[in-house]
């Protein structure tokens, strides 16, 4: 079949890098990719935002099954436009993707649902919020209720620092995702991410992961995108998974349906673990980034299998075929970032890094200039490696990281800490 993937970042080269490696896919095109998919896919240039010219795209390329990555595309209806026009798409439609595009309306599913997740306020005027946010103290956090790319969190452990968030997003440091806001209650624990297909119907588990927010070792210094991840997460056992299917997901997804917006694709439960009792942080719409990376590492040639078993409604009789082993990636990120930071160095030492079903360095922000590969964003490249233990994948990783002559970058030299 000749698929398509829509995006252009490391989450879309491990899911490019996995589907190639199956069978079934006979053409593989990525819109837009980056200078690491264009190695093993084509590229094209679209705007992945704009149906009516993906619609004529898939039309023009005889394209069977398009694979939707980022967040943005979902919410603004892709999935819609293309099923209208009789495509197989995986990827929720636009009201279901308001689980990520609405931080009030993830909060109004879960109080129908009786999931259990942070107490909360939803706010459109500054002056409310802060009151909201004098009578409870801190520690606290502060969310955009919109889309905000990773970024529009503000985990708060002063009062002081809640009212600076609460001043930045209504002054529109996150644009139109900052135009309302949710505050939370605190929740203490471990973070953890969860993965489960959902056909409208049935669900199925397919992995777990923990990522590093904080761009600094020790966990410290602003949030990020996330600096790192690694599969799977120690917190999260069988145990705690159960519960989380059970007294989550199952029923937010239920009540989706409910609703008449019967949820397909792959949903990402953000959980705070404590006790081995799982509490809802928030839910993403597509595969976590770098999360993908280190599921993908460990699901190789299946996880096409499993996409279409969701997309053509047929999970009940799927099944994940998980191998004993373990998966890290570390990101390497462009000097100054999360803040200001220069587009343009170039990237040495990638062309004699090992690629296989152990190692893999994929590309997230990159772009071919004068024959060299340059970095092209903020996060540029996920160096991903698997083990038969955690260690060993994390050894096997960071000798890439070693490997690459790239002075304009760094990286978090702690990846997988909390586990190991």
């Amino acid at each position: 079949m000749n698929i398509l993937i829509l995006g252009g970042g490391g989450r879309e080269h491990a899911l490019a890098w996995a589907v190639m490696q199956n069978p079934k896919c006979d053409k593989l095109i990525v819109a837009p990719g980056n200078a690491g998919i264009a190695q093993i896919a084509e590229c094209a240039s679209l705007d992945v935002l704009n149906g009516a010219a993906v619609v004529n795209f898939c039309d023009e390329n005889a394209i069977d099954f398009i694979i939707v990555g980022p967040e943005a595309p979902l919410a603004a209806g892709i999935s819609d436009r293309l099923r209208e026009a009789g495509f197989n798409v995986f990827g929720p439609s636009q009201a279901a993707a308001q689980l990520e595009a609405s931080k009030a309306f993830t909060k109004e599913i879960c109080a129908a649902a009786g999931a259990p997740t942070a107490g909360y306020g939803h706010f459109t005027d500054a002056e409310a919020a802060r009151a909201h946010i004098r009578a409870h103290g801190a520690p606290i956090v502060v969310k955009a209720d919109g889309l905000a790319a990773g970024k529009g969190v503000i985990v708060a452990m002063t009062e002081a620092e809640a009212l600076a968030a609460v001043d930045d997003m209504f002054g529109g440091e996150f644009g139109a995702a900052g135009a309302e806001v949710v505050i939370e209650e605190f929740m203490e624990g471990e973070e953890a991410s969860f993965f489960v297909l959902c056909d409208g119907k049935d669900v199925l588990a397919i992995g777990t992961a923990q990522d590093h927010k904080r761009v600094g070792d020790g966990d410290t210094g602003p949030n990020t995108g996330g600096m790192g991840a690694y599969s799977p997460a120690p917190v999260l056992s069988d145990a705690v998974a159960r519960l989380a299917m059970d007294e989550i997901v199952k029923p937010c997804m239920d009540e989706m349906t409910r609703r008449g917006m019967p949820y397909q694709g792959v949903l990402y439960a953000g959980l705070m673990i404590k006790d081995g009792q799982p509490r809802l942080v928030e839910y993403n719409v597509r595969f976590g980034d770098p999360e993908c990376q280190v599921l993908m590492m460990r699901l190789g040639a299946q996880a096409l299998d499993l996409m279409l078993a969701c997309a053509e409604g047929r999970l009940a009789d799927a099944q994940v075929h998980w191998a004993d082993d373990h998966a890290l990636t570390v990101v390497m990120a462009a000097n100054g970032y999360p803040g200001d930071y220069a587009k343009g160095s170039v990237i040495g030492g990638l062309e004699a890094l090992p690629e296989d079903s152990f190692n893999m360095c994929f590309h997230a922000g990159t772009a071919l200039k004068d024959g060299k590969i340059t970095a092209n964003g903020g996060r540029v490249l996920n160096v991903t490696a698997r083990g038969a233990t955690l260690a060993e994948a994390r050894t096997r990783a960071y000798a890439m990281v070693d490997a690459i002559d790239w002075p304009g970058g760094f990286c978090r030299r702690d990846i997988g800490w909390r586990a190991l």
